[in-house]
């Protein structure tokens, strides 16, 4: 072990906290550390700092990443760990996901003491989220609902739904298990029904490239099937240039050697969608992305994003 502790970078949300504490764990028990060993580091990120506009109007996912990032290249920290949902297709130079942890459920969870399911709200209901992607599908699937904007953590969306700024909510199931909210779930929502958004439910470590050591000691903590599954989803986004600004959403799913992937694209008012999958060899799941995405680009047309940015 290096002299000094291995610090791991991380927003100070209590879901991120959880996160982190989940990969030092693991990392102790890989590698036999003490305590003292590994230490984590909070960073405040621009889209912690943000809660008067949506992450559209603020600049997109980077807000999350950005200043975790820039501790990272200047060695403030030896690795950071994000939602892999909120890092951006391009990373920095001199930076890399060296690490996956095994998925979580990819799943939307349905929140609501007003209704059992989205389908079973009444007319003109107020859906709260902060999720583009969560809005377009709404409005594909429900037309008539409204939809508020609902920043913050998991605690600060839950509170406001109890305080009744809206009807119901999604979050990420994967979320809600890690923080020991499952049981906040009204309903868990089928992947036919809401496509989860790019790498939802999956954990990346992010290390500066030329590290090593570092490198060596997340080796055994990496998950091939998540790997593989996620690379697939974010050669979808990349050639879509998704960010927070855009309704984007995919998942690969690996059944043995075969990766089934499934991606779709729509405005943000729910007017228009369009879908499309794909079923290959495992190690094809990046042109399989790719593929796909040229396909919905062609179906949409050139001017389908136009008004995203």
């Amino acid at each position: 072990m290096q002299s000094r502790p291995l610090t791991i970078g991380t927003r100070g949300s209590p879901l991120a906290l959880a996160q982190a504490r989940q990969v030092r764990d693991r990392l102790r028990a890989a590698h036999g550390l003490a305590e003292a060993d590994i230490e984590i580091a909070e960073i405040s990120t621009s889209g912690d700092r943000i809660w008067d506009k949506s992450l559209r109007d603020a600049g997109g996912k980077g807000l999350f990443t950005k200043e975790i990032e820039e501790a990272l290249l200047a060695g403030g920290i030896d690795l950071a760990v994000h939602s892999m949902k909120d890092v951006p297709t391009a990373l920095p130079a001199g930076l890399e996901i060296a690490c996956l942890l095994a998925r979580e459920d990819v799943r939307d969870a349905f929140i609501s003491e007003k209704a059992s399911h989205l389908a079973a709200l009444p007319q003109g209901a107020v859906i709260g989220t902060a999720s583009l992607r969560r809005q377009a599908q709404v409005k594909f699937l429900r037309p008539d609902l409204e939809v508020t904007m609902f920043r913050g953590n998991v605690q600060t969306r839950l509170r406001k739904l109890a305080e009744g700024v809206a009807d119901a909510t999604f979050l990420a199931l994967a979320g809600l298990r890690r923080l020991g909210l499952e049981d906040k779930a009204t309903a868990i929502v089928a992947t036919r029904d809401m496509l989860p958004a790019i790498a939802q439910g999956a954990i990346g470590i992010e290390i500066r490239r030329d590290d090593g050591a570092t490198a060596a000691l997340l080796a055994p903590l990496n998950d091939a099937e998540t790997a593989l599954c996620v690379a697939a989803e974010r050669a979808f986004l990349a050639r879509l240039d998704g960010s927070c600004r855009t309704p984007i959403a995919g998942l690969a799913e690996l059944d043995g050697e075969s990766l089934h992937f499934r991606g779709q694209i729509l405005k943000s008012d729910g007017s228009e969608a369009h879908a499309t999958e794909r079923t290959g060899s495992a190690s094809d799941g990046e042109s399989m992305g790719r593929d796909a995405a040229e396909e919905l680009l062609s179906r949409a047309g050139p001017d389908f994003f136009k008004d995203f940015f």
